[in-house]
């Protein structure tokens, strides 16, 4: 009883979401008749531009940083107490100033991640999705039953934290998922002058399971459509790279044993 009561003075946990995040809704919808307008290639213009606007708000916490992993590395092995406290808070001020720039670019970016949308594939994100977006964006999670919508969703805010030039990485149970999903929302990404591309199990060892998202690349193996094999290496330097939790881990693995 004390709860309905709660939720009749206060709103419903959704509801409270709606009306907090409700006037950037507003705000990406009342760009949406300029940024539909726009040439493919400003598109791409403006993704170079917020790049550039992401790098010159966070220089000074990246040189923060920097200077922190400096110190560190000198301070030597059990020796770094203090170092590594001012190395957690240089990070965490890195991360702040990352997402300030992004909140401010987030209205555009998804207006212009949903005029890509509707021009790639004939489809136009919901502002229920939008407000998906904002709820990822932020780090809480957003439940989507099937058919929602969640590969659309993400596609928001993996472009948003793309722009700061430190990857994005997509995660998915299996490894049709994180395939499909790329080919899905490759052309989107591609539009915007972002790149994408995919990690599946290494079976054939080595480099195999590699790809990145190329419309011009040319197969006889359907499966494999705009996939361009590439080394794992680049798949991780790409924009946005989706792949599975075992594959991401088990690189991880890879990457750190002695």
């Amino acid at each position: 009883m004390l709860r309905r009561f709660y939720n009749k003075v206060f709103g419903s946990p959704d509801e409270r979401v709606i009306q907090k995040h409700g006037q950037l809704v507003e705000e990406i919808n009342s760009l949406e008749p300029e940024v539909s307008r726009r040439p493919d290639a400003d598109l791409r213009g403006r993704t170079d531009a917020f790049r550039v606007l992401v790098r010159e708000r966070t220089e000074a916490a990246r040189e923060g940083l920097a200077e922190a992993n400096h110190r560190l590395a000198d301070a030597g092995l059990g020796r770094g107490g203090a170092v590594q406290q001012r190395q957690r808070q240089a990070r965490q001020q890195l991360y702040d100033a990352e997402h300030a720039v992004l909140d401010d670019l987030l209205p555009e970016a998804f207006a212009m991640v949903r005029e890509a949308c509707r021009r790639t594939l004939g489809k136009r994100h919901y502002d229920v999705q939008l407000l998906g977006g904002i709820v990822l964006h932020q780090g809480s999670i957003a439940e989507m039953k099937t058919g929602e919508g969640k590969t659309f969703v993400a596609a928001l805010p993996l472009y948003l934290h793309a722009l700061t030039g430190r990857g994005a990485h997509l995660v998915t149970p299996n490894d049709y998922l994180s395939k499909v999903g790329l080919q899905l929302m490759g052309p989107i990404y591609h539009l915007l002058g972002a790149s994408a591309a995919v990690i599946q199990n290494q079976g054939g060892g080595g480099e195999a399971g590699s790809f990145i998202f190329d419309p011009d690349f040319r197969t006889s193996d359907d499966r494999y459509l705009s996939l361009r094999p590439c080394s794992r290496r680049e798949a991780y330097a790409a924009d946005i790279t989706y792949g599975t939790n075992n594959e991401f881990g088990f690189d991880y693995l890879r990457d750190n044993m002695a």
